[in-house]
């Protein structure tokens, strides 16, 4: 558990000052993240954004932080910190630049590197500017990583914390060995060049933020930055509804077993603020769900982020509110050597989780049942343009839950989840595949008074021999409603789909002959009231975009459509809803 520290006394400082200091800091972090974006070769950074950047104090605590990928955020305020002291701040010095991505060295998957770097100033330590990204591949048992393996050295390499940059220059020999077991190396060594670059953007920032402001000055608002903090969340906490709230769910299976896995939650709000209890959750398995404390970490701060007002930073006095209670040797926070790769499946789900606790408590404020997932799907093997390996690498969208004022989105990616969409232009310009379809798929949502969004169908086909992973979930049950909503159908994974077609589950890797197709279809978002009390007006509009049809808006909606006039028969509508509302 993580103990809060004591409430800082507001200091006296000018406000101008304070807000000039602290969006500097935050704009340091998002040229460093422009930098590293433009500077990418893999369509995973440069276009889907599957990256973080953040610049921590001289004592390690997170100051500021571009917000990319939300998920990051939380595992970057865990593994700067343990790599660090692990390494030795005394043996980093100007320039240099610290590898991790040890899972049980404070990271997450090993797919998710970190780059760390100093920040000094006048031959003094200030800081440390550091970038996460999610390399497309990192080795390990199948093409982009991803797998039900057993255990986390078959994931691909593990790097406990090495000096990759020495004094501003790479160490060859290191940098060898990182990319020798790696299938993609000209990608993954201008992924890695490019974290490089933007670490030391965001040094030079820092650097001439001291030199205009001076030490005093930045060091004594980045004190005042986390005390303001931390009093905004704690009176942001104080007005939600104090009491126990508990929820569970599953994942449906974990890659070897069909055998669910179990996530429970408690949150306690009380006077001390909140507290994340995971202690009914699954033991850990051998096998892919198992989540690090980092990811753990990740989705229990994303939800107190979204609990308090949005304008409040997100730094150390945060975080030192975040309180979790998640058991070492359980599937929230795995012990090694346990595979961990598909941990940000789990922690999609146990966000979810969180947030269906809460929502007897909040109910205006809480969504529906989301795809809940990452989605992830990876492939690879021999391009015959190149005459070199590849490794692809992306996550799928899905449907959010539908809200008290709102329906969910349509093919979104959801909650901590930001990535951006991979064009097919773009995808297929850079890899040897097409994507045959790629589209919302009709009457997936989950139908309700604000009905959940639908889900989406991306659909490959290969000219050559792949081998293909899907790393996901909800193959067997969909997104849940909530207050009278109803549940959306489940994903599906396909092999060349049609009447032929073939169920894969939602955590295999397979072999792919010339002119195989794999469909992946994501589940819709859950229904958010009643079906029935739908807005009839609404439920036309969604016949007319194609995303509901004819029948499904009588049979579940209750709302008659006249197909040929597009128009509703308000009569026949009106009887409908009478008689479903006489047999309740």
């Amino acid at each position: 558990m993580k103990n809060p520290e004591p409430v800082h006394a507001a200091v006296s400082m000018d406000p101008i000052t304070f807000e000039v200091v602290r969006n500097a800091l935050v704009e340091a972090t998002e040229e460093m993240s422009i930098a590293l974006k433009r500077s990418a070769y893999s369509t995973n950074i440069k276009t889907r954004a599957d990256y973080s950047c953040a610049f921590f104090d001289r004592d390690l605590h997170p100051v500021a932080q571009a917000f990319t990928q939300p998920v990051h955020l939380g595992s970057l305020s865990q593994i700067v910190p343990q790599v660090i002291s692990a390494y030795g701040p005394e043996n980093i010095f100007p320039e240099d630049g610290i590898l991790a991505n040890d899972p049980y060295l404070g990271g997450v998957h090993l797919n998710d590197i970190t780059l760390i770097s100093p920040v000094h100033y006048q031959g003094r330590l200030f800081g440390y500017v550091a970038s996460l990204a999610h390399h497309v591949d990192v080795g390990g048992g199948a093409p982009a990583s991803i797998g039900a393996f057993r255990e986390v050295f078959q994931e691909g390499i593990i790097i406990p914390g090495i000096k990759l940059v020495a004094e501003g220059k790479i160490n060859d020999d290191l940098f060898r060995l990182v990319l020798a077991q790696i299938r993609s190396k000209r990608e993954t060594a201008g992924d890695f060049r490019a974290q490089i670059a933007a670490n030391t953007t965001g040094a030079r920032r820092i650097q001439a933020l001291l030199d205009r402001m001076g030490r005093e000055t930045i060091e004594s608002t980045i004190d005042e930055l986390m005390a303001y903090t931390e009093r905004r969340a704690r009176a942001d906490i104080a007005k939600l509804p104090q009491g126990t709230f508990a929820a569970e769910g599953l994942i449906d299976n974990d890659g070897f077993t069909d055998i669910p896995v179990r996530l429970r939650v408690q949150v306690v709000i009380d006077d001390d603020g909140i507290l994340f209890d995971l202690s009914g959750s699954d033991p850990q398995r051998r096998a892919p769900v198992n989540a690090t404390f980092a990811q753990t970490y990740s989705a229990c701060a994303y939800v107190l982020k979204a609990l308090i007002s949005p304008d409040v930073p997100v730094n150390q006095g945060l975080y030192r509110l975040v309180r979790i209670h998640a058991p070492l040797g359980t599937v929230v926070n795995a012990r090694a050597p346990a595979p961990v790769v598909g941990g940000w499946e789990t922690n999609a789900r146990l966000t979810d989780v969180i947030f269906k606790a809460l929502s007897p408590a909040l109910p205006a404020r809480i969504p529906a049942g989301t795809k809940g997932m990452m989605c992830q799907v990876g492939f690879g093997g021999h391009d015959p343009r190149t005459d070199e390996l590849f490794a692809y690498y992306e996550t799928l969208a899905g449907g959010y839950g539908g809200r008290a004022a709102s329906d969910g989105p349509d093919a979104v990616q959801c909650h901590g989840q930001n990535t951006e969409n991979a064009p097919i232009e773009e995808t297929e310009i850079h890899y040897p595949v097409r994507i045959t379809r790629y589209e919302l798929i009709d009457d997936s949502e989950g139908p309700g008074r604000q009905r959940g969004g639908l889900g989406l169908r991306r659909d490959y086909l290969f000219g050559q021999d792949v081998s293909f992973t899907v790393l996901a979930d909800r193959d067997r049950e969909g997104p849940w409603g909530l207050f009278g909503g109803s549940g959306a159908g489940p994903a599906r994974y396909v092999l060349n789909p049609g009447e032929q077609g073939t169920n894969i589950g939602s955590k295999s890797t397979i072999e792919l002959s010339p002119g195989d197709v794999i469909s992946v279809q994501s589940c819709g978002g859950g229904g958010f009231g009643p079906a029935e009390q739908r807005d009839p007006e609404a439920v036309l509009v969604d016949v007319r975009d194609g995303k509901v049809s004819v029948e499904r808006a009588r049979e579940i909606y209750r709302v008659v459509i006249d197909a040929e006039r597009w128009t509703i028969d308000v009569a026949s509508t009106e009887r409908l809803r009478a008689e479903s509302s006489a047999g309740q």
